[in-house]
This record gives structure tokens, sequence and C-alpha cells, in this order.
């Protein structure tokens, strides 16, 4: 039987219609974000106006996002996990909860990103760095009439009772490092003797490790513990916050990225991980005001990011404080020492 000119046509339409939409289906990719929210909005929007994938994007502190990746590792629901401090990528690698991927840009990373890489058999890549430090509100601590801090010691002062907050290191990879900053500092007795003196001082250990500089902004605290970054991002809104880099010397972050094992989007997870390493990708992030040393040597070091060469910064142990037996007893310890103290 002859078919009628407008059958055809509308056959011919149908063809074209899904032939067009099968060009737009670019993929899916599933994102566990573990920076600032303003920055992991630019990267999920940029990402896919790049590409046409649709990102899937949460966003949760590095502790959360190591815990999930652990709970779903049966069934991962994760394809990449961008951002956060490195230690805990480091122990979802020796866990084996991600998986291995040399990046086009690895030749190009700063030596701390490369080594990153190197010490998680290339599960892990550093994305950028941020040292540790606290910051004060100028006028809360005129106000009460308190000494200007200038020393890690000088918190564990009784005359800033209940004026410090800083995160829980088992939620706040930003905590974590904290805690293992005092150990290699102090060494780990004098650390917890420390923690102890310390905790008579805090207020709140807060979920998120930005969470404390925001609260003393807002006047609710007057001293925050947390990398110099957050401060700063506060600092260009115009709160009244000074940055303090501790006299004892202080830790820095490599902030990670991971592609999870088992991931089901693993060439859209390839996509993100070439994508993120870029110079001219990772340079936009002082658009939205992160501050952090970009990993890639190419990429444009915005003029508020902390200048490694003129700080006091230890000789932080990734492999070691990015083991999963370390991080267990640190935790544990803390748990047990200074979570359950009074106040």
């Amino acid at each position: 039987m002859k078919k009628s000119p407008l059958i055809t046509s509308m056959a011919i339409a149908l063809l074209a219609t899904t032939a067009s939409s099968g060009a737009l289906a670019k993929g899916k990719l599933n994102v566990l974000c573990s920076a600032d929210t303003d920055w992991c909005s630019l990267m999920e929007t940029r990402f896919e106006q790049e590409t046409g994938v649709k990102v899937s994007l949460i966003r949760k502190s590095s502790g959360e996002g190591y815990a999930q990746l652990r709970a779903e590792s049966k069934n991962p629901k994760i394809d990449v996990w961008w951002g956060g401090t490195g230690d805990p990528h480091l122990q979802a690698a020796k866990e084996n909860l991600t998986q291995a991927y040399r990046a086009k840009e690895l030749p190009n990373l700063l030596a701390w990103a490369q080594n990153q890489s190197l010490v998680s058999d290339n599960r892990t890549v550093g994305i950028y760095a941020g040292a540790l430090g606290f910051g004060y509100n100028e006028n809360l601590i005129k106000k009460k009439g308190l000494p200007v801090p200038q020393c890690w010691k000088d918190l564990a002062d009784p005359v800033y009772k209940g004026e410090v907050q800083i995160a829980n290191p088992n939620s706040s990879g930003t905590a974590y490092t904290a805690l293992a900053t005092f150990v290699q500092l102090f060494g780990e007795e004098n650390s917890f003797e420390y923690l102890a003196d310390l905790h008579k001082n805090v207020s709140q250990y807060t979920k998120s490790g930005s969470a404390p500089i925001k609260a003393a902004a807002r006047g609710e605290t007057a001293i925050g513990i947390v990398f110099m970054h957050d401060i700063m991002k506060q600092v260009k809104k115009g709160f009244p916050l000074k940055i303090v880099a501790p006299c004892e010397g202080t830790g820095y972050e490599v902030g990670s990225m991971s592609i999870v094992k088992g991931a089901r989007h693993l060439k859209e997870a390839k996509m993100w991980a070439e994508f993120a390493l870029r110079p001219d990708i990772q340079s936009l992030a002082q658009s939205v005001n992160a501050f952090q040393v970009p990993s890639n040597q190419a990429s444009t070091i915005p003029p508020e990011a902390p200048n490694f060469d003129e700080l006091k910064l230890i000789d932080y142990d990734f492999a070691k404080y990015g083991s999963v037996a370390t991080r267990r007893h640190l935790l544990q310890r803390w748990d047990d020492e200074i979570k359950s103290l009074a106040r």
C-alpha cells in the first residue's frame, strides 16, 4: 500500500525530533561537593553549559562526604567527589572507595597537588591549597576588652571562655586538619591537654568547617578556627574580621578530587576531572570569593590568597594523617577525651 505524503512527512519529523533529542542528551553526573556552596554552584553551572551533561550536585562537609562514600560503597550513588580537605580523600583511597585516574593536566600541577596523586596511587589529586588559622571579630574583641590572640596557645587562655568556635572533626575536614596540625606541632599527649583546655572556651562545635568564622562575622562569637581563605571571604563581604597566622606555625590542606569506584557515569566523571584541573576553570574561583591557591601552575592566584612563602607552615604528613588508622585513632580519642567533657 502506498504511504500518504502526510504520513511520510510526520515520520520524518518524528525521526528528526528523536535524533535531536539524542544529540542533546549528553549524559548525567552525580557530584558530591565539599567546597563552599557558591563555588559548588559555579562549577555545576559552568560544566553543564560546556558539556550538556546534567549534573546532580549535593554539598557536604569533607567528613560527611567520606562517610557517605563508605555507607554507599556497595551501591555508589556518587560519581565524583570534588573539593574538601585532602585527608578524607586519602582515607577513601586507602579503603578502595575511589578509583585511579591520571588526568591530562597532572604534569602541569604544582608539586603538592601531584604528591596527592602519588601517595594515593592516582586515586585522588590536589585541586587547591589553603592554610589553617583563626580569625577574630575586631569590634567584639575591643568591646569586651579582650587581648588580641596571636598564637594557638592563646586561645586556651580562660579569658576567652565561651568566645571560641571550631567545627567537629568527625564531620569537618577543616577541624580534622586542625586536630592533626596540633598533634604535629605539640605532640599527641600535649595536644590533647591543649584541646581539653581549649574546650573550656569553645561555645559550639559546628558541623561545617567554615561555620565558626561566619558566626564570628555575625558577632555570635569572637574567634573562629578555620582556613584563612574562609576568613578572607567574610572580610570581602565587609565584616570586621582579622586573620591570624598562629605564631607556633600552622598546617594546611590540599583540597582534592576523587572519582568514586563503581561510578555509574564514569565517562562524565572523567570529563569533570579534566574540566576541574584546567587553569581557566580554576581561575574562576575568585569570582565567587574562593581564595584558595589553585593547583594548576597556569591558573591565576587570587591576590587575597594566603602567601605560602610567608607563612610558618609545618611539614604536614599527608600520608600519615590521611591514613584510616590514624584518623580513627585521633577521632576516637577526641570523642572520648574532649567531646565528652563538660563546659
